[in-house]
């Protein structure tokens, strides 16, 4: 396996995607999180909408970011619980050419330290699909605060070592790094 890193920061093109049937602008903390985090990170939000927990409206806008040019990371929030109108996973999963499982092993080793066994009922998912990378967290603020801040931060980091997802993603343009060797 190739460990991939560079001495120099990337900044990525990032769109936010909130799932959900109730927020809106101004009440959506989860999304707005995530954007601030990402371009406090020296990243760009290229885009960040709300869309209904609709599977196809769902395909169809992460479809999009996946196909462009001009979007190498997707941060998702809600829809990933079990009530029956939460079908993040099912909707995106289809669309990984490749499924990270190991963002919500960690996902849930994390959360169990702070909500306990409440979180095996988190579907937390990552996924990467033509150079893009997504990473599916739950609604709450505080869960997106987790996935940010101690996983996918350092992994949209081309600087942190050993390696990355920079490298893996479309235009990012950085070289292979050293292994854990």
């Amino acid at each position: 396996m190739g460990h991939l890193s560079t001495n120099k920061f990337v900044p990525l093109n990032i769109a936010v995607l909130t799932v959900s049937d109730t927020r809106t602008k101004a009440n959506d903390t989860s999304g707005q999180l995530l954007a601030e985090r990402a371009r406090e990170s020296g990243h760009r939000v290229v885009e960040h909408i709300i869309v209904k927990d609709d599977v196809y409206q769902l395909r169809a806008v992460v479809s999009r970011w996946i196909a462009s040019n001009d979007v190498q990371a997707v941060l998702i929030t809600g829809g990933t619980g079990f009530t029956m109108r939460d079908s993040t996973p099912e909707a995106l999963k289809i669309l990984f050419d490749k499924e990270v499982e190991g963002f919500g092993e960690l996902f849930r080793q994390i959360s169990y330290q702070q909500i306990g066994t409440s979180t095996v009922q988190s579907r937390a998912i990552a996924g990467m699909a033509n150079g893009t990378v997504m990473f599916c967290m739950p609604g709450s603020t505080n869960a997106c605060r987790t996935g940010w801040d101690d996983i996918i931060k350092q992994q949209l980091d081309a600087t942190h070592k050993p390696c990355n997802f920079v490298p893996h993603l479309k235009q990012a343009n950085v070289e292979l790094c050293e292994t854990r060797g």
